[in-house]
């Protein structure tokens, strides 16, 4: 009897037909999953953007502002979250350890990544080599407001004042080594004054105990303290910086008045965790760079007085690797960090002010003459 002849589509054509269905559907499904054959496109989730300080104050105004308008070009959320604590290290803290995937981003300031580095022993982070700028946000004067029943109408007459009450007053700031407490101890130190420093983990509740008569001095960021000197709730002496503001054109400048070395300003930068894509970098930059130009922000902004700079924070932060210890942590330089990472250990107390040494104090509060 003679062997079965295969049956030509049954024995051989089939079994090629299911070998490339299989393949086909093999490859479909690996291009539609996320980072296989296909690179998901970015964004194709929500953006979380980290706030190291509490809600309220001049960090959160601006991130705050931005996000709305960055969502709306991006087609994505972006989300604030707010994280205060540890003088901004907690959230700083965050953002270095996320993943560099574009989805992670905080808002650095002159705090977290100049003053820090100079002022603790050691860092959970480094301000260098542990972030991606983004871009330049904005740069902030600071202003210095008293409660209004204070027997004082200018600072002169604030510092006569302080003269005559040695130890009995008390002044507010956001955090030991903010730019409040340093900015504050120099105006202590030049002028024989002796206040006790009482710091807050935020501008918000720092103003709230002004305007509440438990403190009497607070140099503050101006986004939040503007409307209420605006509302007289608040009495502003001098503007820390090197013009007066469109929002208080009745407040003059420190140097105005005779005091130097008073251009004292915070610069807002945004940072994503080191190692992000270098085309999400860009993209981020050219939208951030695209609101910032808007008529309407910058709007908002002078009338928070708020200044806005140019976002070119590359060539920035490369500049500081050559600048040891940061230099001057007001001068818009992210600093480089003198130790290795370990557990953040804050550096002993000075004194019952919680005061830094005297030269970090002077190396960290000095002339902005680069703004």
């Amino acid at each position: 009897m003679e062997p079965p002849v295969p049956h030509p589509v049954k024995n051989v054509l089939l079994p090629r037909l299911r070998f490339l269905c299989i393949a086909a559907a093999c490859l479909l499904s690996a291009a539609a999953a996320p980072g296989a054959l296909a690179q998901e496109r970015w964004p194709a989730r929500s953006i979380t953007m980290v706030i190291p300080f509490p809600p309220g104050g001049g960090t959160d105004i601006i991130a705050r502002t931005l996000a709305v308008r960055l969502q709306e070009k991006l087609g994505r959320p972006v989300v604030i979250e707010n994280r205060p604590g540890a003088g901004g290290l907690i959230g700083t803290q965050q953002v270095a350890k996320a993943a560099p995937d574009g989805y992670t981003y905080v808002i650095g300031i002159t705090n977290t990544f100049a003053i820090n580095p100079a002022f603790y022993k050691s860092l959970p982070y480094d301000p260098v080599k542990d972030f991606q700028p983004i871009s330049m946000l904005a740069i902030g004067p600071h202003v210095l407001v008293i409660h209004p029943d204070t027997p004082a109408r200018n600072i002169r007459e604030y510092i006569e004042y302080g003269k005559s009450q040695r130890g009995k007053l008390s002044y507010a700031s956001y955090g030991n080594g903010s730019t409040a407490h340093l900015i504050t101890e120099m105006l202590k130190e030049q002028h024989g004054l002796d206040f006790v420093h009482v710091p807050y983990k935020g501008i918000p509740p720092a103003l709230a105990d002004l305007m509440a008569g438990r403190v009497t001095l607070l140099v503050s960021s101006t986004a939040p303290a503007v409307p209420l000197i605006q509302a007289g709730r608040l009495r502003a002496l001098a503007i820390y910086g090197d013009k007066r503001l469109e929002s208080l054109p009745d407040v003059p400048t420190m140097a105005e008045l005779g005091f130097k070395d008073t251009n004292l300003q915070i610069w807002y930068g945004l940072f994503a965790p080191a190692g992000t894509p270098q085309p999400i970098v860009e993209r981020m930059n050219t939208e951030l760079r695209a609101i910032l130009g808007s008529r309407e922000v910058q709007d908002i902004f002078v009338k928070a007085g708020i200044l806005l700079r140019p976002p070119r924070w590359t060539t920035t932060q490369r500049s500081s690797r050559a600048k040891p210890n940061a230099g001057a942590a007001l001068s818009g330089f992210p600093a480089r960090r003198r130790t290795s990472r370990s557990t953040h250990t804050p550096a002993p107390p000075a004194s019952r002010t919680s005061v830094p040494p005297q030269c970090a104090a002077r190396r960290c509060v000095s002339s902005d003459r680069r703004n």
